[in-house]
């Protein structure tokens, strides 16, 4: 369990239960499913609901005149650490965390690889 008490997947077989994990998301929201059509007949217009995606690398508290002291060039520290997992989060509720990475078609542009889908997930 994780601090929201959501259950994730971990490393060490982590990666099946992700594989899986997306492969029922797909299946559930697929309206071409064996057996599935009948419980979303209407997938297609779900698949097209735009959401908005977030990657959160972390977050930090200061005052308000901190705050207002900003200028450019000041540096904000965060309470992450440069190799841990970001959080993947979906119109405000956080679904997965993972690692970033360069594209490999794009080397000047990056991306996150998933590497935790978590379940029974509360708000960011």
């Amino acid at each position: 369990m994780n601090q929201t008490g959501a259950a994730v997947a971990q490393d060490g077989g982590g990666e099946e239960q992700l594989n899986r994990a997306i492969e029922e998301l797909r299946g559930v929201l697929n309206d071409g499913g064996a057996g599935r059509a009948a419980q979303a007949p209407n997938a297609s217009i779900v698949m097209n609901i735009p959401v908005e995606v977030q990657i959160v690398l972390g977050s930090t508290e200061m005052s308000v005149s901190d705050l207002m002291a900003l200028q450019k060039g000041s540096t904000v520290a965060l309470n992450r650490r440069i190799g841990e997992a970001v959080d993947v989060v979906v119109n405000g509720r956080r679904i997965a965390r993972g690692e970033i990475t360069v594209l490999d078609n794009d080397p000047s542009r990056f991306g996150i690889r998933l590497t935790e889908i978590i379940t029974g997930a509360g708000p960011a």
